[in-house]
Order: structure tokens, then sequence, then C-alpha cells
């Protein structure tokens, strides 16, 4: 019986990485769910870790700040000494501190940098070094279409999923010799806890300038990650896949 294979997924507690830790469960790998604090660990992730269970995969949930290189490592480690190797990393760890230029803060900067661009180099830099030794592995990193085509009042979001767009690129140039394929996918306006905030008046407006009127699902982007991370994507790298439904064109 062939072994499932480990895929660790940040930011695995709501949205997007809650939907992508259970669709890649359906598929059969064993899971690594990550989040940023004790209450996401003992609420959300543990509800993710029940509905991924049902599909008779292991699962492991921990609680570490993907902007702190020592607790990346720490984490790293701990995923090897149980599963002994990482096949997908999901690099989906995000936040916002939205607000117009003149107005951001430093601090508003800085924080949105450290999780949404740093968190992908700590955890790629890390994981990489593992998938490197195995001389093979997937990296899907969870950009954005705002990241393309920019936003007002995301100054720091943008610039941070545009830089993720350039990682990836780069690490799929540096890995792929080795086995190891590194893909984007930029979604556009999604249904999460971070498009709830958003007025409703403004929500319509956005979707009159989506051609299928509507905001997408995070299981949609599931399926994306689901192909990222198969066998039927082998000859797919360093690509950046758009799922906004037809917003950017």
């Amino acid at each position: 019986m062939e072994e499932k294979k480990v895929a660790l997924i940040t930011g695995a507690s709501k949205g997007i990485g809650a939907a992508i830790a259970k669709r890649l469960a359906k598929d059969g790998f064993n899971l690594v769910l990550g989040c940023s604090n004790k209450n996401s660990l003992e609420k959300d992730l543990k509800e993710v870790e029940k509905e991924c269970l049902v599909y008779g995969v292991e699962v492991l949930c921990a609680c570490f700040d993907v902007s702190n290189f020592s607790e990346c490592s720490k984490m790293v480690e701990l995923v090897r000494e149980k599963f002994k190797t990482i096949d997908v990393l999901v690099n989906n760890a995000g936040i916002t501190k939205d607000g117009l230029l003149a107005r951001m803060t430093e601090e508003d900067f800085d924080k949105v940098s450290l999780v949404n661009f740093k968190g992908v180099f700590n955890m790629t830099r890390l994981v990489s070094a593992v998938m490197l030794k195995q001389k093979s592995g997937r990296i899907i990193n969870i950009s954005s279409v705002v990241g393309l085509k920019g936003n007002a009042g995301q100054f720091n979001y943008c610039a941070c999923k545009a830089g993720v767009i350039g990682m990836t690129k780069s690490a799929a140039k540096e890995l792929g010799k080795r086995g190891i394929l590194v893909n984007a996918i930029a979604p556009g306006f999604i249904t999460t806890n971070m498009t709830q905030t958003i007025n409703e008046d403004l929500k319509e407006k956005i979707k009159e300038n989506i051609v299928l009127k509507r905001f997408g699902r995070p299981d949609e982007i599931a399926s994306v990650a689901s192909f990222l991370a198969g066998k039927d994507s082998s000859y797919v790298t360093g690509q950046v896949i758009v799922v906004d439904g037809c917003l950017l064109i």
C-alpha cells in the first residue's frame, strides 16, 4: 500500500486554508495544519481537523507564528519527526491592515509584511531544504489578484502579494531541477472572513466588475490547490493561476 503524502498548510483554521485542508484530506494527504493563535487552535482548527479525519488521514494541528523563523524551524522539525517527509507546502497565512497610504502607519506596514511576505520566505526556506533532500515536492503560494493589479487602500497587502509572485517565480527556477514545483494561486474576491468586512454597497460594485457577477468560494480555490498538489500538474511550475471570475482581464 502506497504511503500517504504529507501536506503542510499555514493559515488553515478558516476560509481558503480550511477549504484546502479539507480538499487535500479528501485527496488522501496526511495533514499538518497551522494557525497563529491558541484560540484559533482550540476552536476553528480543531473543527477543521474533525472534518479532515473522516477521510482516514492523520492530522497534526499546531500554533506557530510564520513570521518568526525560529518558530517555523521548530515546527518543520516537529513535522519531520512525526511524518519523516513534507511533500506539499501551502503558504496561505495572511492578514490585512488596510488604509490609505497617507494614513498607513509603519506598524501596519510591518505587521502585514512580516506575515504575508517574510512568512512565505521562512516556510519556503525551511521546507524546501527538506524537499531538496528527497528531490521532490510541491510549494503552493497563495497570492492575490491585487498583487497583479494593485488596489487602493491596500498598499502593504498588495506589495506583499506582488512579492510572493516574485518569490514563486524565483524559487521555481532554483528548485525545479531538483524535482520541486513552485506555483502561486491568485484568488480574486472570495467569500471569507476577510471579505465579509466589505459593506454591501461596495460588494455590489465589485460584482459589477466581475464577469461571473459573484464572489468566489473557498472550495473553488481548493480545487486549484488540489491540482497543483497532485500528479496531474507534473509539468506546471513558476506559474500564477488567477482564479477571479474574470475580474482581472
